[in-house]
């Protein structure tokens, strides 16, 4: 068992995820142990790091949705404020410039790269939209919707217009090896979405089909991205490889935690309402666990909390659980396997404050 600093002390791993752990990481079946992973010396804050390259990130992202309809313009505009902490973009502009340090010392994201960041921006923004008109959903980063302020169909269009816009400057960077790894992301989002609106009776399968929905939804764009930026910067394959995984596995532990946040956060720091997954009938992380000390949660979920007092009672059990801990230690496992990946790249800055972002991911409360 690996031995976690954070949180609290360790719990072992149920077996599913042992499993599942060791089906995609055959070679990290048994982790070392893992303590801080960056001395203070080396600390690098990621956000001071990226902020040159994302300067004007939201402005130009206003210019590729030059639009002929004012609604559309205003629609666009609402959700591009430039308050969110563009976390995508920054992952994907450290990457690119510590796989350019890593391939020829060149400190400089090439404008293709920084596309990459833009679009990544832009097609993760084109999904909150569309699932929040799935979810019915009335806030989102502490405001109202697009869905709620516009209405459903008018929130779909603009979800697809963001989408195709990225798609028009994913074209225009001209390099059809990015545009078929970008173009990966679309695909993903989509199976991912139909994943959550399935349900596994099995638990070892309710399991394995969780996180190949997390992993759909949210890691693939990071995963994605990343491999594109490298793809851009450094002709070897095995960095590609590298971007790739951290991507994924910094993606998988940021839906985790944010999936821990549901339950113990409260609605004012999280942006929108808590326990919002188990109201939309999802099963998550914390949820899983729970079920192993309380099976009478199954049928539950079977009947996605439909019943009146179902989401109380599930709320409850979680809290009462350690699925709170056990989710979390399974995102500080997957930090640790994005920790190994980036740090077979040349050190520089900004491959530490990749390192240093893992723990960002595992200590944030909103």
């Amino acid at each position: 068992i690996c031995h976690f600093t954070q949180r609290s002390s360790t719990l072992s791993f149920p077996k599913i995820c042992n499993l599942f752990w060791r089906f995609h990481h055959p070679s990290t079946s048994h982790l070392c142990s893992c303590s801080k992973t960056v001395s203070d010396e080396k600390y690098q804050d990621p956000f001071q790091l990226g902020r040159k390259d994302l300067k004007n990130l939201y402005e130009d992202i206003k210019k590729e949705l030059l639009v002929s309809t004012a609604e559309l313009k205003e629609m666009c505009d609402y959700y591009f404020d430039g308050k969110g902490k563009a976390f995508r973009p920054m992952i994907v502009v450290l990457m690119a410039r510590a796989c350019n340090i890593h391939h020829n010392n060149s400190r400089e994201v090439q404008a293709s790269q920084r596309s990459v960041a833009i679009i990544a921006e832009m097609i993760h923004t084109a999904s909150l939209v569309h699932d929040d008109v799935i979810d019915d959903a009335n806030s989102r980063r502490g405001k109202m919707t697009v869905n709620q302020i516009w209405g459903e169909r008018k929130a779909v269009l603009a979800g697809d217009f963001i989408l195709s816009a990225a798609s028009v400057a994913l074209a225009r960077i001209g390099n059809t090896t990015i545009i078929s790894v970008l173009t990966q992301v679309i695909e993903d989002l989509v199976r991912g979405e139909f994943l959550q609106l399935g349900s596994k009776e099995n638990e070892n399968e309710r399991f394995a089909h969780y996180l190949e929905k997390t992993f759909k939804k949210t890691a693939s764009l990071i995963a994605n991205s990343c491999k594109a930026v490298s793809i851009l910067g450094c002709p070897d394959p095995k960095v590609h490889e590298i971007a790739y995984q951290y991507g994924k596995n910094v993606g998988i532990a940021f839906q985790l935690i944010d999936d821990v946040l549901d339950f113990t956060s409260c609605s004012d720091r999280l942006g929108k309402p808590t326990a919002a997954d188990l109201k939309l009938g999802l099963a998550t992380g914390p949820v899983l666990f729970a079920c192993r000390q309380f099976p009478e949660m199954n049928a539950m979920i079977m009947r996605r909390f439909s019943k009146p007092g179902d989401v109380e009672r599930a709320r409850k059990y979680v809290l009462q659980s350690d699925g709170v801990q056990q989710t979390t230690y399974l995102a500080q496992r997957y930090c640790h396997e994005a920790t190994r990946e980036i740090s077979k790249l040349r050190p520089s800055p900004e491959r530490e404050a990749l390192i240093q972002l893992t723990e960002m991911v595992l200590m944030r409360d909103k």
